[in-house]
């Protein structure tokens, strides 16, 4: 019986392809300099994230929290997402956000949809919240696996009741993790292979019906 839903953030939760993204947008930047570095291992998580928040930085030397915030106030939740976290709540299973994506969204997100806990990336603020260049990594991007084991873990879970929902290949080790991995609108192959099963509307309420 399923005791713990993992959810990936962007493309699942948050309908945007990646919140990050969504920040490069607004500032008109864009970071495939450094993703396709990310993407042949000359750097590291950490850096990737320093070097994102350098570009918005560089358009705005006193860019907030505050302001960072109001900007991922307008990403939208995904369609049906209030209805399926509702229904897996009133069902008993505990859900959680696992997203190597900006905690200030994670955070609207699950105080919205009422879920137990989050984990996603953030960043580093003075006394009077700007941002300093420095990001906090909470989540690697390929390692997301280890947050869903964390999470089943702290709750006293067993891997034979944990689902994941993702969308890319980035989330196949939460199906590793996991009992069952659903492809939520996947976005590569890999995703759709890996899966157990695959949703191709976007509408998240699909999930209860493997649940």
């Amino acid at each position: 019986m399923t005791q713990l839903v993992a959810f990936d953030m962007d493309g699942v939760l948050a309908d945007t392809e990646s919140s990050w993204t969504y920040v490069h947008k607004h500032f008109g930047v864009n970071n495939d300099h450094s993703l396709r570095a990310y993407l042949d291992g000359e750097i590291d998580d950490q850096e990737f994230i320093r070097r994102d928040i350098g570009l918005w930085r560089e358009k705005d030397p006193t860019l907030s929290m505050n302001a960072i915030r109001r900007i991922l106030d307008d990403v939208p939740t995904m369609n049906g997402a209030e209805e399926a976290v509702a229904e897996l709540r009133r069902r008993g299973v505990r859900t959680a956000i696992i997203s190597a994506g900006i905690d200030l969204l994670a955070q609207r997100l699950a105080v919205e949809l009422k879920m137990d806990m989050f984990f996603a990336n953030g960043f580093v603020a003075d006394c009077a919240g700007r941002l300093t260049g420095q990001g906090v990594l909470n989540v690697r991007l390929a390692e997301k696996g280890d947050k869903v084991r964390l999470v089943a873990e702290l709750l006293d879970i067993g891997k034979e009741e944990i689902v994941s929902v993702g969308n890319s290949r980035f989330d196949t080790p939460m199906f590793d993790a996991s009992e069952i991995g659903i492809a939520f609108c996947p976005i590569d192959e890999e995703v759709r292979e890996k899966a157990d099963i695959v949703v191709e509307e976007k509408d998240l309420r699909i999930i209860l019906e493997s649940i």
